[in-house]
């Protein structure tokens, strides 16, 4: 977390305390080896001895095994007497009593005080992942949205990340798909400007924008200066939570041009009243006495966990996430609550009230926190009664049904893992699937991808994508970049995850890796990192070559299964290919179909993207003379025309034509190569 520990630098604080707190190897700091690692006497007897030199003042711990992976990071008004704690016999649960056992190592970093050692507690769980704290996942960053006060024309945007652009800040949305709705309402009633700076500059006309009645079209001053500074305000007005008064301002208008007989005018009124109706009313709930607040409830069962979050800004609803935070099942609501909420707000603007379902430990310490964090007071209460009560059991109701929905579709997946096991033959049911795809263009940009998929759907972070880059692969030669992209894949995992040998000569995966106490090569779900079951993209070509580039690796038990489609390419008539197997083709109502499918739309969408990004980044560093048929002289016609190359990127083939020196066949070769959906294999 920034804030009050801004002061501190947890990387220096770390190593000076690691300098200070690691015992110099005498007779009484070395540990018993005598005693089986892992086992409660050996933690008991390393908390002992690090309890020696614990500092007595508020800080932050941590509890390491001996393989320096960090089992749980926690933080003390006393850290002494934390330390001493743990180091009783008996009155542990049973979560504390395996983080004792399993603990070699404590590391402790002091705080001038508590508030501090909260804020960095939180700051150090999100960067380590410790296998026994509350994990929130999913943390993205949320959107807002942006009107810029750094042009005379001020713009209206979505705005993700950094608040380093002058402007007025409105949010936070739960959704892009909620801002983009939003963004689009407002144009409608404010008709502010959503292009960029360089696209607004090189305007000699208005774009289609001002046509359909989103824009006011500053950039050919078809509005006055004193026009559109009035719409930014009611547009600014309206977000700061004025918009009764806004409203009733042009309900006036339109009234005052109706009675001139300016239907016209009034016209305009009357659709940017229906625009600012819409906004409204798909913010669902809109209590009267919440200005702003973020509410969060928590529902547990089966052993699972969901927070489900309101925001709430200007007395608009501006959206609704759940979140699925990683805990054991030991934790009672406020504890899990508790957690999540530090860790939350580590990297986000707090709102002057929070409203909670459950009370959480240290309340009033969060408070303090949040409150030093911020730079003024933020409430953190749990409402008893009246409106804000009923506003949190609407919360709660809601966690509640998104909770079931999630332990609904894991049910159905594990159902469907089951089903594909038994359809392919598998070993066991798969708990970790990747596929593979490959995505170029006659061979050039040529970009490999991964997903994963497991019990839970798919993990998008732990996607990834190749950058094939072999000399010695021909272009266009799809086997050869399958096995570049499995041999660097599965080179890295046994150099991270390496397996182990058994009696009987038969190689499995390290069983640490697949037990909750794996080490550094799991995941931060424990997991093991090996697939159990890779999907090539491909026939009995793409297989071959992928039994081949693991067989050299020497990897013989991990199952594969190509998926070739069918002769015209439709879905439905896909065939199977399996090593020494014959070919399989599936019903074409069958779901195990239906469910590959998608797993291999998804590797080819996010193959596609992969390489279009990398194809974009090309053309920005070779220019438009890339496209066959354009020069210099048209690149520059092309730009002094449209302004940036994302503009010729969305132009349309009428707007192509247009520009002087491009003719309808040039226009032509400009939009396909923009926009080859198909063709980009």
């Amino acid at each position: 977390m920034n804030g009050r520990e801004k002061d501190i630098d947890p990387t220096s604080e770390l190593v000076e305390e690691d300098e200070e707190s690691t015992l110099p190897e005498t007779e009484d700091a070395a540990l018993d080896l005598s005693e089986a690692p892992g086992s409660p006497a050996t933690g008991h007897k390393a908390l002992a001895r690090y309890a020696k030199h614990a500092p007595s003042s508020p800080g932050v711990y941590r509890m390491l095994d001996a393989a320096g992976e960090v089992l749980y990071v926690g933080k003390a008004k006393n850290i002494k007497k934390r330390i001493v704690a743990y180091t009783r016999p008996t009155g542990h649960d049973t979560r504390i009593e395996r983080v004792i056992a399993s603990t070699a190592v404590v590391e402790f970093v002091s705080t001038a005080t508590e508030t501090e050692a909260l804020l960095l507690e939180a700051n150090l769980i999100k960067r380590l992942r410790p296998r026994f704290n509350v994990l929130l996942r999913d943390d993205k960053s949320f959107p807002y949205i942006l009107i810029t006060a750094d042009h005379w024309a001020p713009q209206i945007l979505k705005h993700r990340g950094a608040r380093s652009r002058e402007g007025r800040y409105y949010g936070p949305f739960a959704s892009v798909w909620a801002v983009n709705r939003t963004v689009t309402a407002l144009q409608r009633a404010f008709l502010l400007r959503s292009c960029s700076d360089g696209f607004f500059e090189g305007r000699t006309r208005p774009c289609l924008l001002h046509q359909i009645k989103r824009c006011s079209a500053p950039c050919t001053h078809e509005i006055e200066f004193a026009d559109y500074a009035e719409l930014v305000r009611e547009a600014n007005e309206f977000l700061s939570g004025k918009s009764q008064a806004v409203k009733e301002e042009l309900a006036t208008e339109m009234e005052k041009a109706s009675a001139d007989l300016d239907f016209e005018r009034a016209a305009i009124y009357r659709d940017r009243l229906a625009a600012l109706s819409a906004v409204q009313s798909t913010q669902g709930i809109n209590p009267r006495s919440v200005e702003e607040a973020d509410v969060f409830a928590i529902h547990q069962e089966g052993g699972f966990s969901c927070v489900e979050v309101f925001f709430f800004r200007t007395g608009q609803n501006w959206g609704n996430r759940a979140y699925f935070p990683k805990a054991d099942r030991s934790f009672e609501p406020g504890e899990v609550l508790g957690a999540f909420l530090a860790q939350f707000y580590d990297d986000k603007p707090c709102p002057g009230c929070i409203f909670l379902s459950h009370e959480i430990p240290e309340r009033a310490l969060l408070a303090e926190a949040l409150s030093a964090k911020s730079g003024r007071k933020i409430e953190v209460s749990v409402p008893q009664r009246g409106e804000k009560k009923d506003l949190v059991s609407h919360v709660l109701a809601n966690a509640r049904e998104a909770l079931g929905r999630k332990l609904a579709d894991s049910s159905s997946q594990l159902k469907l893992l089951t089903a594909l096991a038994d359809r392919f033959g598998l070993p066991r049911v798969p708990k970790r699937i990747e596929v593979y795809d490959n995505s170029h263009i006659q061979g050039t940009n040529a970009v490999g991808a991964m997903i994963v998929v497991g019990p839970e759907g798919f993990r998008k972070n732990q996607y990834r994508k190749f950058n094939i880059r072999s000399a010695d692969i021909t272009p266009g030669d799809d086997f050869g970049m399958m096995r570049e992209m499995l041999q660097r894949r599965f080179k890295r995992l046994i150099a991270e995850a390496p397996k182990i040998v058994l009696p009987g000569d038969m190689p499995v995966h390290d069983e640490r890796l697949l037990s909750p106490a794996s080490q550094s090569g799991a995941d931060e779900d424990g997991e093991s990192p090996w697939p159990d079951l890779v999907l090539i993209d491909g026939g009995q070509g793409q297989l071959n070559a992928a039994r081949e580039t693991l067989g050299v690796l020497g990897i013989a038990d991990v199952p594969l299964v190509a998926i070739a489609k069918g002769p015209d390419r439709d879905a439905g008539n896909e065939t199977f290919f399996l090593p020494d197997r014959p070919a399989v083709k599936l019903p074409p109502r069958d779901p195990i179909l239906y469910f590959v499918q998608r797993l291999r739309d998804e590797a080819h969408r996010f193959a596609i993207g992969s390489h279009r990004q990398r194809r974009k980044k090309d053309i920005r560093e070779a220019g438009l003379q890339e496209i066959p048929g354009i020069g210099p002289t048209r690149k520059r016609a092309l730009l002094r025309h449209f302004g940036t190359l994302k503009a010729i990127e969305r132009a349309s083939l009428g707007d192509l034509a247009q520009v002087t020196g491009i003719n309808d066949e040039t226009a032509r070769k400009i939009y396909d190569f923009f926009h080859e959906a198909a063709a980009a294999r």
